[in-house]
């Protein structure tokens, strides 16, 4: 399973960006996705989530800038980000807990990361 993330650069403050993830690979079934985001120096976090149903979840720091959403058929995750502020840079990596054989449990993929810089 690849998980490839793609739609990062460089934007000024305030503007938006839309990050797009795509699963690929041998997978029977993917449950939860999500974004999260490592600035330098500090700890990933979690930015977004969202479940097999559309259940979504984000960070107080994103609530209200940032929508995350997925395609099921595609196997993709979105992060549609705007707003955006310096606080905001950081490298973005998405996340799938993927399921490649019926009766197996889930395990956790991560994509390569993509940089999102915001200049003010």
């Amino acid at each position: 399973v690849q998980l490839q993330a793609s739609g990062g650069g460089l934007v000024q403050t305030g503007g938006s960006l839309r990050l797009s993830c795509a699963a690929s690979g041998r997978i029977f079934r993917i449950d939860n996705m999500g974004w999260y985001r490592q600035a330098p120096g500090k700890q990933r976090e979690l930015v977004a989530g969202i479940t097999s149903d559309g259940t979504t979840n984000y960070a107080e720091s994103v609530r209200g800038r940032f929508t995350i959403s997925r395609d099921n058929i595609q196997n993709t995750v979105y992060l549609q980000m705007n707003s955006l502020k310096p606080e905001d840079i950081a490298v973005y990596f998405c996340n799938a807990d993927v399921v490649i054989r019926v009766g197996l449990m889930s395990r956790a993929y991560w994509g390569q990361g993509t940089l999102v810089t915001v200049s003010s």
